[in-house]
């Protein structure tokens, strides 16, 4: 079997003999279900090649779609002129750059079609050889656009980026690509006689100052459950396509072949994109694991989410007072680049995902989407939160893994203790005692889901009360609990009090029951022990 990775034409895939999902039979009810559209969805999820798809079954190539499920849909085949726009090659941190790309799509257009005016506006000139395109065909045009939002997260919430206008006021990067943007997609409004289809992708909707606010609003299908699995694969389609390799990687791991797909679901399934909550797998990993036939964390290894942790820390939120709760849609569905919000960017880059909905409240629980994402986001955050000390959390993971399972809890609190002193002075310069406790929760929530290559549960709730957190080894299973400036022994008491380890009674493994108390006027560790 041939993966397709980082091959996103249509054309390559049908005749090079590629695996492909077929999505045709959605893909024709877009495009003859409407006229303008927009899909946002994470990186690496198909985005690209379900365009180019579009782009085959608009310039009529039926035979790259023979024994598909659009073989037996369409009649017609009808021939359209197809202007396919990509901002995802290029580097926009450059000025400059977006106005030469954008001229350069509009010069291969007008070497076909020819120049009709005389005027150098982008917007105007796209609006005219769109109309060229129409007159000269007889059929109106096909715009296909990805990446739209490349140009603006590229610069994004980076205040260096900046220049000096003819008023000597200072100009960020972000708000010049935007209003480019903003005129040249202006042209569809104007063009909309000559439009056949319109089509925008990118990981982010913006809204307000938005690139859209010049021309009638797409409809956006981004939460519509007739198109939520366009992009990415079902479990149906996993069991079904790609029957073989599972086997193949099961044989490898030694599993099973049910425990094979438990593994893969948990690594790389998660993803919900409506309220009919079908899971989505993500292609790019899936596709990478079957060809290597290894579950490595692929996707998330593609691309580092430099520009979240800037918008966290500028917003100065942290990610546990973000996930795990509900939200109205509008929390999370469009990004207001005028309001300090990270929640939208983090989901729609795909760091978070829909995990439930409350029908009655119309609001969406969103959290880590599966394995691969979690540990790498947290992986990312927790190198940039302890990077002041000398411990770096990637060698400190190894190191407390080993500890942890030995149980050898002297050196797992040496390296709790070790790790800590990275963060020594955020807490020495909390003076408000909500702060120090905030900052007291995500240190531990940090730390808590470093260690989540075990089954770690934080906050458990038992019938007693909630349980800090629960650290299940191979060997050990440690119940830990938190206090701040209290006590070890306070904390070890209200384990005991509340058995919080009488679930664990008939375990085979060792009970470690942790009390560990956190001095903020210290700055770390000064109190624990166990039993």
């Amino acid at each position: 079997m041939k993966y397709p990775i980082g091959i996103q034409t249509f054309s390559n895939i049908i005749q090079d003999g590629y695996v492909y999902v077929d999505k045709t039979d959605m893909v024709y009810n877009l495009a003859n279900n409407g006229k303008i559209f927009f899909l946002s969805r994470p990186r690496r999820f198909g985005k690209s090649l379900l365009l180019s798809t579009l782009k085959s079954y608009f310039l009529g190539q039926k035979e790259l779609f023979r024994g598909l499920k659009i073989d037996s849909l369409e009649k017609e085949w009808n021939v359209y002129p197809v202007f396919h726009l990509s901002f995802g090659t290029s580097n926009f941190t450059k000025l400059g750059t977006l106005e030469a790309v954008i001229l350069d799509y509009i010069e291969s257009f007008e070497k076909i079609y020819g120049r009709t005016t005389n005027s150098d506006d982008y917007a105007i000139r796209f609006k005219h050889v769109i109309k060229a395109a129409h007159e000269r065909t007889g059929q109106r045009a096909v715009v296909l656009v990805d990446e739209y939002d490349k140009p603006l997260l590229d610069v994004m919430d980076n205040k260096t980026l900046y220049y000096q206008n003819d008023n000597g006021e200072k100009i960020a990067y972000e708000t010049h690509n935007r209003d480019i943007l903003k005129g040249f997609y202006g042209a569809f409004k104007d063009a909309d006689e000559n439009l056949k289809f319109v089509m925008l992708t990118g990981v982010t909707k913006f809204s307000q100052v938005s690139v859209f606010s010049g021309f009638n609003q797409p409809d956006d299908i981004s939460l519509d459950e007739k198109y939520e699995s366009l992009c990415g694969i079902t479990k149906e389609e996993l069991l079904t396509v790609f029957d073989k390799p599972i086997r193949s990687l099961a044989s490898t791991k030694n599993k099973s072949y049910e425990d094979m797909v438990a593994m893969l679901t948990e690594k790389y399934d998660g993803y919900h994109f409506s309220s009919k909550m079908t899971g989505i797998f993500n292609p790019f990993s899936i596709l990478n694991c079957f060809s290597k036939n290894d579950m490595r964390n692929y996707w998330f290894a593609s691309g580092t989410p430099g520009y979240l942790v800037r918008l966290l820390a500028h917003g100065n939120e942290n990610i546990n007072e973000l996930v795990g709760k509900y939200y109205p849609a509008e929390m999370f569905i469009d990004y207001k680049a005028d309001v300090e919000q990270p929640l939208p960017m983090i989901y729609q880059s795909g760091y978070l995902t829909i995990k439930a909905c409350n029908p009655h409240r119309q609001t969406y629980l969103l959290d880590f989407p599966n394995e691969e994402v979690r540990s790498g986001f947290i992986s990312v955050l927790a190198g940039d939160y302890f990077k002041e000390g000398r411990t770096q959390p990637a060698t400190w993971l190894e190191d407390v893994t080993d500890a942890l399972q030995a149980g050898n809890v002297e050196m797992f609190m040496k390296q709790m203790t070790a790790l800590l002193s990275s963060v020594t002075y955020r807490f020495q310069r909390k003076q408000d005692a909500f702060e120090c406790e905030r900052y007291f929760q995500y240190t531990f929530y940090l730390i808590m889901q470093m260690l989540g290559r075990y089954n770690t549960l934080v906050e458990k709730e038992t019938s007693e009360g909630r349980i800090d957190c629960v650290l299940e080894c191979p060997d050990y299973v440690y119940i830990l609990e938190f206090k701040l400036n209290g006590s070890a022994s306070s904390a070890l008491k209200q384990i005991d009090d509340n058995g919080y380890a009488k679930p664990y009674l008939a375990d085979s493994r060792k009970v470690i029951c942790l009390g560990i108390n956190f001095s903020s006027e210290k700055g770390t560790i000064d109190d624990w022990n166990f039993l």
